[in-house]
């Protein structure tokens, strides 16, 4: 019982944690990319919100790139904290200027998103990805004599 209230971190359960939230997080996104890279894909013309001003082609690109690309990145852990940046944009873009007339019921979801994000920029990936590895081989290249 006393474990249950516990506020010290177990960084091997941390590690085990962000790896499930990481993929999760990222499977959850995937839903709302794969339709989007079809749409961007088509061969019908491009319908879609452009709260920037930058042109529908250019808004959908940039969503296929975050909510696509970067999820595939943030699943298998390589560039996590690069891959969250186009991720919280989009996100706060998503709940501040798109959903902002539709009140708190749509932006919730986008701000649901964007709090996870943000939670793994400053987190990484930990030890469970791809950036890890890499990161690990390359230091242990350096050591060598």
């Amino acid at each position: 019982m006393k474990n249950t209230y516990t506020t010290s971190l177990n960084l091997p359960k941390l590690d085990f944690i962000l790896l499930i939230f990481r993929i999760g997080i990222s499977i959850l996104m995937l839903f709302h990319g794969v339709p989007k890279l079809i749409n961007f894909f088509s061969s019908e013309e491009i319908q879609f919100a452009d709260p920037l001003g930058v042109g529908q082609t250019m808004t959908l690109a940039v969503a296929v790139l975050a909510e696509f690309v970067c999820s595939i990145m943030l699943i298998l852990g390589i560039g996590t904290r690069i891959a969250t940046i186009p991720l919280i944009v989009t996100m706060a873009v998503a709940a501040i200027i798109v959903h902002a007339p539709d009140g708190l019921e749509r932006q919730e979801l986008p701000f649901m998103y964007l709090l996870s994000y943000v939670l793994l920029f400053y987190t990484g990936a930990g030890k469970y990805s791809l950036d890890h590895y890499l990161m690990f081989k390359a230091e242990k290249k350096e050591i060598k004599p």
